[in-house]
């Protein structure tokens, strides 16, 4: 929300906006651009008749004075996904879906595009080397957008996907997430199911083959244009091999190979030669906090990443632990997002974790509080994982203090919080 309102605002256009509580570093870039709100808080005397367009994010609620004010009045009222949506309805639209590998995959089409000199709009999950904002809307003739399964608004409860409408789609795979919203796999599944129905007749659908729910669902599609990939495969140099050749790269991890894959069949459609997009890509070494190395002292890495979801933290953790196979490798896992604190899910993390050769849970007791949710125990935590060597932590002062003592393992954390604020210089 706050990089589509610094982009709006660079674009010219005259911004307000409204929240109970901004973060950094979302704060202080909305102050430098002179729009971050005066005052904390709803007001509905900030809702106006000269207002042309409200855009409402996920955080303001049904009763929210100023959206009862806006609704009082008659005012447009979007979610973000159908803003960019009505902004985007004349573009060739390219949308990334998926439970994992959105992000990344994003990134790869975007640093391509970037670099061939494209003209172009995005909205990725995260911020890029050589992109200013993690959004941007021009009169550009092409949009790329990660495309999110998670609710639009609270008036608009329907996946951010399916508001899209793409010409050309990926989805990277399926892998439960968002059970507070979808309680059961098959209500997840059917989120892509109408996804691939949202597409125009002809359009193009990518899809990871080895995805075997994924590819079970494609079966139904009978009016869309239908690829399929697979991984790259890797020379013992660790380079790409593609038809024979070898090409350098910067990432690390196998089902980056699979993101590198499907960006490249999109980039292809977009008119990059084969030659452009792995001269393009051999310096791309990904988005923030997905697979980010942090430091490397005395042998000893640090990575961050942003998986959080049991098939995330799997991948990420065999990923690792096959790329830097001979140290030794502890991951530490934050449970912080609703399902992975629910100890009705917590079992679908069992071996998830399995490649690490020690590994640690952390939560933050008050992230349980803050959302509702009843203690968790230990001994439940320990079964449900189900790893020999893994101790569990609520003190991130504990954490840390433990983590700057290990110097003989590689350390790979994977959050989607920040570990109520610890700091990973290790």
């Amino acid at each position: 929300m706050h990089n589509i309102a610094l982009d709006l605002h660079a674009q010219g256009h005259h911004i307000t906006g409204s929240d109970d509580e901004i973060y950094e570093p979302s704060l202080s870039r909305l102050k430098l651009a002179g729009i971050a709100p005066s005052t904390f808080g709803w007001f509905a005397e900030n809702i106006t008749q000269d207002i042309d367009i409200v855009i409402l994010g996920m955080h303001a609620k049904a009763d929210n004075p100023e959206l009862l004010q806006a609704q009082n009045i008659g005012l447009t009222i979007y979610s973000y996904p159908e803003f960019v949506y009505h902004h985007s309805r004349n573009k060739k639209r390219v949308v990334i879906a998926g439970s994992h590998g959105k992000t990344t995959t994003t990134a790869m089409i975007l640093h391509v595009l970037n670099k061939m000199g494209s003209d172009f709009d995005y909205l990725v999950g995260a911020q890029l080397v050589g992109f200013d904002r993690m959004v941007r809307l021009t009169e550009a003739p092409l949009i790329v957008i990660e495309g999110d399964e998670y609710l639009s608004s609270a008036m608009d409860r329907v996946p951010k996907i399916h508001h899209y409408k793409p010409h050309i789609a990926v989805i990277t795979g399926i892998a439960w997430d968002h059970i507070n919203v979808f309680p059961t796999f098959e209500s997840y599944i059917d989120q892509f199911r109408i996804f691939m129905q949202t597409m125009q007749s002809g359009s193009l659908l990518i899809y990871y083959q080895k995805d075997e729910i994924l590819s079970e669902l494609v079966k139904e599609v009978h009016h869309l244009n239908v690829k399929s990939y697979d991984a790259f495969s890797l020379s013992v140099d660790k380079n790409v091999v593609f038809e024979g050749e070898e090409y350098p790269i910067s990432v690390i991890g196998a089902h980056n190979l699979q993101n590198m894959h499907a960006a490249k069949m999109v980039c292809e459609t977009l008119g990059v030669s084969k030659y452009d997009f792995f001269t393009a890509i051999a310096d791309f070494t990904g988005a923030n906090k997905r697979l980010q190395k942090v430091s490397e002292n005395h042998g000893r890495l640090v990575y961050l990443d942003f998986a959080h979801a049991p098939s995330k933290v799997k991948a990420t953790t065999e990923a690792f632990k096959d790329w830097f196979g001979k140290k030794k490798l502890l991951a530490v896992l934050e449970l912080h997002t609703f399902s992975s604190l629910n100890e009705e899910f917590i079992s679908q993390y069992k071996h998830s974790l399995g490649k690490a050769d020690e590994a640690i849970v952390f939560y933050n007791e008050h992230t349980l509080k803050m959302k509702n949710m009843p203690a968790l125990d230990e001994t439940f935590l320990k079964k449900s994982f189900d790893h020999p060597n893994l101790k569990v932590f609520t003190d991130e002062k504990k954490l840390y203090a433990y983590l700057k003592n290990e110097n003989e393992s590689n350390i790979l954390l994977m959050t989607s919080g920040n570990y109520n604020k610890m700091p990973l210089d290790l």
